[in-house]
C-alpha cells in the first residue's frame, strides 16, 4: 500500500492500531506491522504504543485529545485518581500524567502526547465512571466520588488526617456524600471506611443519617 493511499483511508482517524488498518486495507497484518514501522522511523506516523499509531500533524483530519486516548491505548480504562481530581478541582494542580484504572496488570507508555499510568482494579471494583464530552471526544472518566476512592484504594498506608491535609483537598461541596458512602461499602475495606470518615470531617461533614 502506498503512503497516500494509506493516509486517505485512515486520516479521519485521531490514531489507530495494525487490528483496524487490516480491516480497513484488507492487507496482511504481517505486511501492515513493516510498512507502519517504516514510515514511524520516516516521522510520517508517531508511535503511541507497540502496534498502535498517530499521524503527523500534516495528514491527521482530526484533533487528537489526550484524555480519549488515554481510554484507547489501554482497555478497558478510565481516567481517575490524580488526574480525574484535578480535572474536577477537587485538588489545587491540574495534573500532567493521565492516570487510569484498569483490570488489566498495571502500564505506562509514554508518547508525544503525555504519560499514561495505569493501575490495575479488582473487576468488581471497575464502576463509578461516566463518559464526559471534553473538544468534541468522550472520556470515560471516574465520577469525583470514586476518583477519591479509587485514590485511597490503590495507594498504600493509612489516610490519617495529616495524609489527607497533605493533599490539599479543595471544592469537597462538589461531592455527593451519600454516593461517596455508598461507593465505599463495595470496596468492603475498614482502611476505606475509615478514610472516608477522616474526609467527612476534613470536609465538616456531620451527616449522621449517612451512616457506613
Amino acid at each position: 500500500m502506498k503512503y497516500d493511499d494509506f493516509s486517505s483511508l485512515l486520516g479521519d482517524q485521531p490514531y489507530f492500531d495494525i487490528a483496524m488498518v487490516a480491516q480497513l486495507s484488507g492487507e496482511s497484518r504481517q505486511i501492515l506491522r513493516t510498512q507502519l514501522h517504516r514510515w514511524s522511523k520516516a516521522g510520517k506516523l508517531l508511535p503511541l504504543r507497540r502496534g498502535m499509531y498517530a499521524f503527523s500533524d500534516s495528514p491527521r483530519r482530526r484533533t487528537i485529545n489526550p484524555a480519549s486516548l488515554a481510554n484507547y491505548l489501554y482497555k478497558p480504562s478510565y481516567l481517575s485518581t490524580y488526574w480525574a481530581l484535578g480535572y474536577y478541582g477537587l485538588i489545587p494542580e491540574r495534573v500532567a500524567v493521565f492516570t487510569s484504572v484498569t483490570t488489566r496488570v498495571p502500564r505506562e507508555f509514554v508518547n508525544d502526547f503525555g504519560v499514561f499510568r495505569y493501575s490495575n482494579t479488582k473487576q468488581d471494583l471497575f464502576f463509578g465512571y461516566r463518559s464526559v464530552a471534553m473538544d468534541q471526544h468522550k472520556v470515560l472518566l471516574a465520577e469525583p466520588e470514586k476518583a477519591l476512592l479509587d485514590l485511597w484504594h490503590l495507594e498504600r498506608g493509612a489516610w490519617d488526617r495529616a495524609r489527607m491535609s497533605g493533599m490539599r483537598f479543595q471544592q469537597m461541596e462538589l461531592t455527593n456524600e451519600q454516593r461517596l458512602v455508598d461507593y465505599a461499602r463495595r470496596f468492603r475495606s475498614p482502611r476505606i471506611d475509615r478514610t472516608v470518615e477522616q474526609w467527612k470531617s476534613l470536609a465538616g461533614i456531620h451527616d449522621e443519617a449517612i451512616e457506613l
